[in-house]
C-alpha cells in the first residue's frame, strides 16, 4: 500500500510528465503561428525533441505498455499509420512529404514488429510448458 507521500509524489511525477508530452506537442505543432524564421524551427525541434522524451517515459508505465501491447492496438497502430504515410507520400511534396511518410511508415513498422512477436510468443510460451511438463 502508497503512504499518501508516495501516492502524491506519484500523481506529480505523472502530471509533470504528461504536461511536458502535450507542451512538446503544442510547441512542436502550433510555434508555426507564433514565430518565424530561426525561432520558429528551435521551438519546433525541441518540441519534438521534448515529446519524444516524455512519450517515451509514458510509454515505459505498465498500464500504457500493457495497452500498446494488445493485438488490437498494434493492428490499429499498423494500418492507420500505414495508411497515413501512404496518403502522405502521395499527397504531400518536397521533403516534409516524404519525411511525414517515413516517420509515419515508422512508426506503422514498429507494430508490424510487435504484432509478428506477439505471434511468436504464445508458441515460445507453449513449448516451455511442454518441456516443462
Amino acid at each position: 500500500m502508497k503512504t499518501l507521500l508516495a501516492a502524491v509524489k506519484s500523481f506529480v511525477a505523472n502530471l509533470l510528465l504528461w504536461s511536458f508530452f502535450v507542451g512538446g506537442l503544442v510547441a512542436s505543432t502550433a510555434s508555426g503561428t507564433v514565430l518565424d524564421g530561426t525561432q520558429k524551427n528551435v521551438a519546433t525541434y525541441t518540441g519534438i525533441a521534448v515529446s519524444m522524451l516524455a512519450g517515451s517515459r509514458i510509454a515505459k508505465k505498465p498500464k500504457i505498455k500493457a495497452f500498446l501491447s494488445k493485438s488490437s492496438t498494434l493492428w490499429f497502430l499498423f494500418l492507420f499509420n500505414g495508411g497515413v504515410a501512404a496518403f502522405c507520400y502521395l499527397t504531400m511534396d518536397g521533403v516534409k512529404g516524404i519525411a511525414t511518410a517515413a516517420g509515419m511508415g515508422l512508426v506503422s513498422l514498429g507494430a508490424a514488429g510487435g504484432l509478428v512477436a506477439n505471434r511468436r510468443k504464445p508458441a515460445a510460451a507453449v513449448a516451455v510448458d511442454r518441456s516443462q511438463g
